[in-house]
């Protein structure tokens, strides 16, 4: 009977701005995004939250923030909406062919090497298909997953928490790695120590981030840990160019740097970093529906993958 209740009371207009909400974690900007007042947008939460029996979100002077069961509703809400619109299509099959766009959310460091490859075989068998790309640490990556702003990600395998409504498929493993302009001073005497490697400027990914407790739990697992004074940052190119430039040493995911290394611009330090290997995977919602565009180039990615695992084998 609950059950009924529920599904003869709630109508879209609940759907999408509890979506919105979601997505924009802002009243404000929801309501502008919906072309709507901010206190209908409101009204429409509270009524939602009123048929659902619970509250969705967590309001504050810093925005909207979901709840456990605004997170397990959202991976529903979404899939509803996916489902409306894969049916408009359905129906409007004979209507002229509108242009296909295919968002992807994807890690920095993947985003630099697993996807200008895959890219540029995709296009070649869909080019009229515009690919939107979006760059962000894992955790963000998966809430805008969730929230219907990307059709895939690539990313890594978090907290089980934070995996819910959400699948993974492996597509293959990288360590964590350091790497510095040839000629650093570093290189001159043979391996280095990882005592001399603290003494100079270091580049890490900022708090928070899979690389970042890589990094520090490798150096502890050795006595040591990293200085107070770091550039900490998720940008490939201001690390990239530091790192060129002047005598920092980069901790970083090897495949972000890949093409550096068989060019010769940047070298890696002559260092084991074992237990630092992190797995990147594929990633999409378990109750969505992949548009052909998206399937494809997920079998472009795979295919892109298997070649990444044969180079990152001989960067080992």
């Amino acid at each position: 009977m609950e059950n009924d209740r529920f599904t003869s009371r709630i109508r879209l207009r609940h759907l999408h701005c509890f979506v919105a909400v979601a997505q924009e974690q802002n009243l404000g900007r929801a309501a502008a995004r919906l072309m709507l007042s901010q206190p209908a947008v409101s009204k429409t939460l509270a009524e939602l939250e009123e048929i659902a029996g619970s509250r969705l979100f967590e309001r504050g002077r810093l925005g909207a923030t979901l709840t456990e069961d605004g997170e397990a509703f959202l991976v529903h809400a979404v899939a509803v909406l996916d489902t409306l619109g894969a049916a408009g299509r359905a129906v409007r099959k004979h209507d002229a062919p509108s242009p296909t766009l295919l968002r992807i959310g994807a890690l920095p460091t993947v985003a630099i090497d697993l996807l200008p490859l895959a890219l540029g075989e995709f296009r070649a068998n869909r080019p009229h298909t515009s690919v939107q790309v979006q760059t962000a640490a894992n955790a963000p990556l998966l809430a805008s997953l969730k929230a219907g702003e990307y059709d895939l990600a690539i990313g890594r395998m978090a907290d089980p928490e934070m995996m819910v409504g959400l699948s993974f498929e492996l597509l293959y493993v990288e360590p964590v790695i350091m790497v510095t302009r040839p000629g650093h001073p570093l290189l001159v005497d043979g391996p280095p120590s990882l005592e001399a490697v603290l003494d100079y400027p270091l580049i890490v990914s900022p708090k928070g981030t899979t690389p970042r407790h890589n990094t520090e739990s490798f150096l502890q697992s050795r006595g040591l840990r990293l200085p107070e004074s770091l550039v900490e940052t998720l940008s490939v190119s201001l690390a990239r160019l530091l790192a060129l430039r002047f005598d920092y040493v980069w901790f970083i995911s090897a495949g972000a740097v890949r093409d550096d290394l068989e060019r010769g611009l940047l070298t890696r330090l002559p260092l084991a970093t074992g237990g630092t290997e992190e797995p990147v995977g594929l990633l999409t919602r378990s109750e969505g529906r992949l548009s052909m565009p998206a399937q494809e180039l997920i079998a472009t990615l795979r295919d892109s993958a298997a070649r990444q695992r044969e180079r990152l084998k001989g960067q080992e």
